[in-house]
C-alpha cells in the first residue's frame, strides 16, 4: 500500500508540469491567464514550463529528417515569422501570444537522449530550430538547445542550426566536436542589414550586424557557417540599394550567402502581417494584396528579387551560394 502511494505521488509529480496538449486545454478554456504556472520575466514574456513526450518531429519533403525545437513561441517578435501558424494547434494568437507566451520544453534533453539511444535510431539529420529560434534570449537561462546539441553529438548525429541569436558562439566548442564527429551546419539569419527595416520587421532581434560578427566568429573557429537573406519582405528589403547593403555587409565578413528567398504568408500568418502593414506600412497594403494572392509570392516577383540577389553577388564576387539557395530554407518544418 505504502509503494502505491509513493507511485502516485511520483506521478502527480510528473503531471504536475503539463503537456502541451493541456496547455492547449487552459487556453481553450480561459485565455493566457489560464496556464498553470507561468512566470512574467523581466522582458515581459511568460514562460510556461511544459513536458513532452517526444522530442523530434519527422518531416517530408525537406532536405533533413527530423526537426527539434527546444521552445514555442519567439520573444525575437519578427512579423513575418512562418511560425506564428503553429500558435494555432496551442489555442493560442498568432499576435503577441507568439512573442509574449514561450513554452519551454524542461524534459526535452532526457527525451532526446532517449529516442536517440534506441538501436533503430539512423542517425539521420536533425533541424534544429525550425518553429522558433533556438538562441532567442531565455536560452541564456535554459540552455535547452546547448543540452540537446551535446545529447546530438554523443549520439553521432548530424544537425543544422538557424538562428537570427548571436548566443550561438557560446557552443563553439560544441560545434566543432559536432564537426569533428558526424557534421553540422549553422545559418544565421541576416534577410537585410537596413537598421529600420530591421527595427520594425525584427523587433527583438540583434542588429544585423552583431549576427554577422557571430557568424565571422563561427568561421573562424572553423564551424562551417553560412547567411540566409531570408526572408526578403518586398517593398521593404527587396530594393536594389538594401540587397546590394547586404550582399556587401555578407562579402566584408567574410562569410557564405548560403540562400536567399521572398517571404511567404501562410494561413496564420496572413492576418498577422496585413495588420503590421496597415499599421506601418499602409502604402504596401494593396500592392500587396495583388502580389500575394495565394502563401507565396507572386512567381515573376519572386524570380526578379532573385535575379538582383544574383547580379549584386556578380558584381561583389566572393560570396558564394549554395546550389540549392533560394529554392527552400533550410529548416522549415513542422512544430513538435
Amino acid at each position: 500500500m505504502a509503494r502505491s502511494r509513493q507511485q502516485l505521488s511520483l506521478f502527480e509529480e510528473i503531471l504536475a508540469v503539463p503537456t502541451l496538449r493541456d496547455v492547449a486545454d487552459a487556453v481553450r478554456v480561459a485565455g493566457v491567464d489560464g496556464l498553470p504556472d507561468a512566470t512574467r520575466r523581466a522582458d515581459e514574456a511568460r514562460y510556461q514550463h511544459v513536458q513532452v513526450r517526444s522530442a523530434l518531429t519527422p518531416t517530408a519533403g525537406m532536405p533533413f529528417a527530423w526537426a527539434l525545437n527546444p521552445y514555442r513561441g519567439c520573444t525575437h517578435a519578427c512579423e513575418y515569422c512562418y511560425a506564428r501558424k503553429y500558435q494555432r494547434h496551442l489555442e493560442l494568437g498568432t499576435g503577441d501570444d507568439f512573442s509574449s507566451v514561450i513554452l519551454v520544453k524542461t524534459n526535452l534533453p532526457e527525451t532526446l537522449a532517449r529516442q536517440v539511444q534506441r538501436r533503430s535510431w539512423t542517425r539521420e539529420t536533425v533541424a534544429v530550430g525550425t518553429a522558433t529560434d533556438p538562441y532567442q534570449p531565455i536560452e541564456g537561462h535554459y540552455r535547452l538547445t546547448r543540452r540537446c546539441l551535446e545529447i546530438l553529438v554523443d549520439a553521432a548525429t548530424p544537425f543544422s542550426i538557424v538562428t537570427k541569436g548571436p548566443m550561438v558562439v557560446r557552443d563553439i566548442d560544441v560545434l566543432l566536436r559536432a564537426t569533428a564527429g558526424a557534421g553540422c551546419r549553422v545559418y544565421l539569419s541576416v534577410p537585410s542589414v537596413d537598421d529600420e527595416a530591421w527595427a520594425r520587421l525584427e523587433p527583438g532581434t540583434a542588429r544585423p550586424a552583431q549576427r554577422l560578427r557571430a557568424a565571422r566568429q563561427l568561421v573562424d573557429a572553423g564551424v562551417d557557417t553560412g547567411v540566409l537573406m531570408m526572408p526578403l519582405v518586398p517593398g521593404i528589403t527587396t530594393s536594389r540599394h538594401r540587397i546590394r547593403r547586404t550582399v556587401q555587409a555578407i562579402a566584408d565578413a567574410g562569410v557564405r550567402l548560403a540562400g536567399a528567398n521572398v517571404a511567404h504568408l501562410d494561413d496564420g500568418v496572413r492576418a498577422h502581417f496585413f495588420a503590421f502593414l496597415a499599421r506601418e506600412f499602409p502604402s504596401l497594403v494593396d500592392g500587396y494584396e495583388r502580389l500575394y494572392r495565394r502563401k507565396y509570392v507572386a512567381a515573376d516577383y519572386r524570380a526578379s528579387v532573385h535575379a538582383v540577389v544574383d547580379d549584386e553577388r556578380r558584381r561583389i564576387g566572393g560570396v558564394v551560394r549554395s546550389a540549392t539557395a533560394g529554392a527552400r530554407r533550410p529548416t522549415i518544418g513542422s512544430a513538435p
